[in-house]
């Protein structure tokens, strides 16, 4: 908030699109829209500047209500401050406010109740920054198609210093889908070959299995007609999967659409976000991913289940309102999804395989476990004190010989020295053995040591009876 503070509410921003992108020509007769942003204790500049950007960046004649949920702010700025300020824009802002904290999924549910003056819903982030001439493009799919729901590919703004660069990875031109790893956690891949052969323009709207979720916008109707997001989801986390597994297999279609750029500011390192109120569980998110994969995967909620083995004992609540919607809708099962719209995912993220054992990886006799620390791709894995709540210290060992954690296999470092993860497929790193307590890796004749004193994880010569090289797996909740 300190380097927001001193940047103007009204900055000219860097235009990252393709060139070809300046060229297009739209139709000026689109539906309008209302805006949605959610926020709980956002800051003022960096929520105001979200405003300003989209007040300043949109036609006017294609906004039709900026609609502000703010989710049981407790920040005085927020209160009365922010009231008085949106006077400005003489009715066309408006807030709304929760009794109670809901949580970012079901404001939004909430947003689409107050919002009745557009005909597209537009939701963004209360940290974003619209880019030029970003709504034509992303509301044109949706007036030639209602069942099209739309997303701008998000650049990346800088925490620190407010810089703007368009997010990394993806094809030749920056351009990638939105997928999974089969523990639910988000996913870029490179636009494929196949997808790149349908459009005529490289900056043509393409077809994505899913979408991040914090910026897109679709047709009102169409979103009330799906039900909004599962009114049974808490809080953050797993929605952006259900409403996109829910549009493509109930009818509809999910693009990303290169010309329209919206800037978004991601976490800095060391922020872990606002705690659940009293009244959730400590892991929502957890439960709300069951509930997805019980509702729309069909027999691959098993792949979920073998990454995931710690929520198998969660209770996912009443599901039974949305199996019925899914019959009454006549939604498509999971495998037409995989098969015809994101049959490339496991090329880049491959089917589990079933898990041998599951849990803490703990050295016997000690209350030290095996901790990735958050890291991967080549991050070092060390020993931490066991807390048996999983997370970093919950891994896997499966049917292929592969210690893993999430997409990450536990393998050895170049020089051999260390133990770190890396992202695996299904046939790497498959090199591991059980032998008792022993993890061996035949292929090297070692096995896995630790040194207590620096929280070391070495790879040594396996010795049956060192103390050092015996391991025990235990279960935990996760919770």
């Amino acid at each position: 908030m300190i380097a927001s503070d001193q940047i103007s509410l009204d900055r000219s921003i860097t235009d990252l699109r393709h060139e070809e992108c300046k060229f297009w020509h739209y139709d000026e007769t689109l539906p309008k829209a209302s805006v949605i942003v959610v926020f709980h204790n956002e800051g003022w500049s960096t929520l105001l500047r979200t405003l300003h950007s989209i007040i300043r960046r949109t036609p006017t004649h294609s906004l039709a209500e900026i609609v502000l949920i703010d989710d049981a702010s407790t920040k005085s700025h927020l209160g009365l401050q922010l009231e008085n300020y949106i006077t400005r824009w003489a009715g066309i802002v408006r807030l709304f406010r929760n009794a109670r904290r809901e949580g970012l999924i079901q404001s939004r549910s909430i947003g689409a109740r107050h919002a009745t003056w557009g005909e597209v819903l537009v939701y963004l982030d209360a940290h974003c920054e619209v880019g030029i001439n970003w709504y034509t493009p992303l509301v044109t799919p949706i007036a030639k198609n209602r069942k099209t729901c739309t997303a701008p590919l998000i650049d990346y703004i800088d925490g620190n210093d407010f810089t703007m660069e368009s997010q990394q990875g993806g094809d030749e031109d920056g351009f990638a889908r939105g997928a999974w790893d089969w523990s639910l956690l988000w996913k870029r891949i490179p636009l494929n070959e196949r997808e790149k052969s349908t459009r005529a323009h490289c900056t043509m709207p393409y077809r994505s299995p899913a979408m991040a979720g914090g910026l897109f916008a679709i047709d009102r109707e169409f979103f009330f007609e799906l039900g909004l997001y599962d009114p049974g989801l808490q809080i953050w986390g797993g929605e952006n999967f259900e409403l996109s597994f829910k549009i493509w297999q109930c009818g509809g279609t999910l693009l990303f659409v290169p010309c329209s750029r919206v800037g978004h500011i991601y976490r800095l390192d060391g922020w872990v976000g606002n705690p659940p109120p009293l009244h959730v569980g400590s892991q929502p998110t957890l439960v709300n991913y069951v509930r997805v994969v019980e509702v729309w995967w069909d027999e691959y909620k098993d792949y979920f289940y073998a990454s995931r083995p710690e929520t198998r004992s969660l209770d996912p609540g009443d599901l039974a309102p949305l199996h019925r919607f899914r019959r009454e809708y006549r939604c498509k099962s999971f495998r037409w999804f995989m098969e015809n719209v994101a049959y490339d995912v496991p090329l880049h993220y491959p089917l589990p395989p079933k898990n041998v054992d599951w849990g803490e990886v703990r050295g016997k006799g000690t209350s030290s476990c095996l901790d990735s620390m958050g890291r991967k791709d080549g991050g070092e894995v060390e020993l931490g004190i066991c807390h048996g709540m999983g997370g970093n210290q919950l891994f896997r060992f499966n049917e292929a010989q592969q210690l893993m954690q999430y997409d990450q296999c536990l393998t050895h470092s170049t020089d051999g020295r260390s133990v770190i993860v890396m992202h695996c497929n299904s046939s790497q790193y498959g090199h591991w053995q059980r032998n008792g307590n022993l993890f061996v890796q035949p292929s090297l004749g070692n096995c896995l040591d630790r040194t207590e004193d620096s929280g070391k994880l070495l790879l040594k010569a396996c010795q049956a009876e060192a103390p050092s090289q015996q391991w025990e797996m235990n279960h935990v909740s996760g919770l």
